[in-house]
């Protein structure tokens, strides 16, 4: 039987390498945590169907290598990406230090309307904390970005990174900003109804309008 959605949204998961990516997408995909965590290598893809604000959306999710040297292999896959997570690790002020340089890779190779959203993981390891979550509000506010810290560990606010990423996009359709037709968007219908609703919808606006 084949899967039933309204909608398909392009997602990203890109920062330095060891800022617990892979782990923030098991635990997503998964509910559990993956102990045994090696780099990943080139990229890594995981999908999961969402309920947001009563649609129902497929996240196809790639999760990209944070290693220089894979850089420009995981770049081709930025093109035409929806949403992103920006991720971090709290305990390590470098992987924090480079988040510009990720920032701008994803908004100049992605879709323009990329919906960012900040993301501080490993907060079960509170005591090892190098960069303040006061310092990280700050960077997200800056650079127009939504923040959320994360344990991958045990499974903290994981879920809502992905769900409030996908409500931003979703919002951002219903309100014209985000066009699913419009080639390289990062969006897909998932099936002719949602479609031809949306369609008959932007049609019959300008009837009412005239009316007037």
């Amino acid at each position: 039987m084949s899967e039933s959605y309204d909608f398909l949204f392009k997602f990203l998961v890109i920062g330095s390498a060891g800022s617990g990516k892979s782990c923030l997408l098991h635990q997503f995909i998964e509910s559990k945590f993956k102990d045994e965590s090696s780099h990943t290598i080139g990229v890594e893809f995981g999908s999961k169907i969402v309920n947001v604000g009563g649609k129902s959306v497929k996240l196809q999710i790639w999760d990209t290598a944070g290693q220089e040297r894979f850089r420009s292999v995981t770049r081709s896959y930025y093109r035409g990406a929806a949403g992103a997570l920006l991720v971090y690790d709290i305990t390590n002020r470098e992987s924090f230090n480079a988040l510009a340089n990720w920032l701008s890779d994803a908004r100049t190779l992605a879709s323009p309307n990329i919906v960012i959203l900040l993301v501080g993981n490993k907060r079960d390891l509170e005591d090892d904390r190098e960069v303040t979550f006061l310092e990280a509000s700050r960077f997200a506010q800056e650079n127009e970005l939504m923040f959320l810290e994360t344990s991958a560990k045990t499974g903290e606010n994981v879920e809502e990174a992905f769900l409030k990423c996908s409500k931003t996009i979703l919002a951002k359709i219903e309100t014209g900003e985000l066009d699913p037709e419009r080639i390289g968007s990062g969006i897909q219908y998932g099936d002719s109804a949602t479609r031809r609703l949306h369609r008959e919808g932007g049609r019959r606006q300008p009837d009412c309008i005239c009316r007037m």
